[in-house]
């Protein structure tokens, strides 16, 4: 049987799902991108949109990684709550390659090579699974988990972030993903934790994989820019350059949370997110809400603690 819900014949009661009892419910989208979706649907700025198409680009092998690494030590998880955990993780991360397969696609008939970099990074990961001990491909999790989370925390609590985005599906897309990241952020970190993880492993793996994303993204991001033929536009990328890196830029201001991974003693509950995550809820679930007529499964779509 699967993660769906289940009814019970007898009584007719709808009996909850794992991913649901942990806080960590899948939901189901199904998001549309047309062929008239905004080019430059984050800031109007080439620099800007392509960058961010760049990490959509990496999250179905990604987030497929992650999911395996996970699963590798499914089998020491006793605790049900972590079980529970680990059922809601691998069902979100799933959705979350499905749909982005889908918005994508939608960039990819706008001429970037989209395609392209989803199979080279397909290449990558398969020869970090047969290289690469499990534990370190779970560890390797846990860093760009971390990543993800603080992102997303970002674009959840910056309103001017969210301001950029033009195209209402797309802005659709990111915060529930941004929701979702947030939602199961201590899984593989705690299962990590369970399979003998320890803290010079996890901060190495962590400096590796910084430098290995970079490399992956910043390539990633030149190319897109040179099939976009706005590689040499040097005043709208400017712009782009300081809007992510410049004083008071996105990432400068991710700085503190970023090192607070190297803490001996950091856990990524420590980056309290609960107020924040069941304000969006609302703003995403309620009637009304910006995901009210996207989800299917809704009333499947919050965590027993929020309901």
């Amino acid at each position: 049987m699967t993660n769906a819900t289940l009814a019970d014949t007898n009584t007719g009661t709808v009996r909850m799902t794992a991913g649901e009892r942990a806080g960590i419910p899948p939901r189901r989208m199904d998001f549309e991108f047309t062929d008239e979706t905004t080019r430059y649907w984050y800031g109007d700025n080439a620099f800007l949109t392509t960058f961010w198409t760049t990490l959509s680009a990496l999250f179905p092998e990604g987030e497929t990684f992650f999911v395996d690494s996970v699963k590798n030590y499914r089998h020491i998880i006793t605790e049900q709550a972590l079980k529970d955990q680990v059922s809601g993780f691998i069902g979100q991360e799933a959705m979350h390659s499905k749909e982005h397969e889908a918005f994508n696609g939608m960039a990819s008939k706008h001429g970037f090579p989209i395609e392209k970099l989803d199979k080279e990074l397909g290449w990558l990961f398969k020869v970090i699974r047969k290289v690469i001990p499990k534990r370190m491909q779970l560890a390797a999790t846990v860093a760009l988990e971390h990543y993800t989370a603080i992102l997303a925390e970002q674009l959840l609590r910056d309103e001017r972030h969210q301001e950029m985005f033009k195209d209402k599906e797309a802005l659709k897309l990111w915060m529930w993903h941004a929701l979702e990241e947030n939602e199961h952020k201590i899984v593989a970190y705690d299962v990590y934790k369970l399979a003998g993880g320890n803290y010079a492993e996890r901060v190495f793996v962590m400096f590796i994989a910084t430098v290995i994303f970079f490399t992956v993204v910043g390539t990633g991001h030149i190319r897109l820019l040179w099939a976009d033929k706005s590689l040499f536009n040097f005043k709208e990328n400017w712009k782009g350059l300081k809007f992510l890196w410049g004083f008071n830029g996105l990432f400068p201001r991710l700085a503190g949370q970023y090192f607070d991974f190297y803490r001996p003693s950091f856990h990524p509950n420590d980056h309290d997110t609960e107020a924040l995550l069941d304000d969006w809820r609302h703003r995403m679930l309620d009637e009304g809400g910006m995901l009210a007529d996207q989800i299917k499964n809704p009333s499947k779509a919050r965590p027993a603690a929020a309901v």
